[in-house]
């Protein structure tokens, strides 16, 4: 019985027309497409930390003699607030919010490919001791740049996938 059912499941899924976006591994065309991307620098630690996310989640970092096809061009936007205000006038909770405006650019002729955002944001309680509203400030930014990071390689990798298809 178990296994019609997965047989049945396996017939269904292989009609819906759904395909792995990275099929066929590191040769892959997705996969090509994003070891082509070189990432431009961004401004500041939160830049730093993105940047760093983007060369881990693009694979750019093992794609030796990869001529750059795309570069990615990224705008942050990081802010951070403090609200809930306690009875003796000292802030109960800060929230981090982190904004990137990124723009996939063609180098050879200069047109934008993709221009979108991507955002992140924490929330974190501010304690008595400055070390651990600090430590926590800093672990949110870590936490966000990955998340970041990982939202614009997915729009790439949908991008040149549609690309790929066409």
């Amino acid at each position: 019985m178990k296994a019609l059912v997965a047989l049945t499941g396996a017939v269904l899924l292989a009609g819906c027309g759904l395909q792995p976006m990275y099929a066929g591994g590191g040769s892959a065309a997705v996969a090509q497409g994003l070891a082509a991307v070189e990432v431009s620098a961004i401004q500041g630690k939160a830049g730093w930390l993105v940047r760093n996310a983007l060369v881990d989640e693009l694979g750019v970092s093992g794609a030796r003699g990869v001529v750059p096809k795309y570069r990615l061009d990224v705008r942050l936007d990081d802010k951070l607030e403090s609200f809930a205000l306690l009875s003796d006038d000292t802030v109960g909770r800060e929230r981090r919010t982190l904004r990137a405006r990124y723009q996939l650019v063609d180098v050879g002729s200069g047109e934008v490919v993709l221009d979108q955002t991507a955002g992140s944001d924490a929330g974190m309680d501010v304690v008595s001791s400055d070390y651990a509203t600090i430590a926590a400030e800093q672990t949110a930014l870590e936490n966000m740049s990955k998340d970041i990071a990982s939202r614009i390689v997915t729009n790439i990798a949908l991008r040149l996938r549609g690309e790929t298809a066409q």
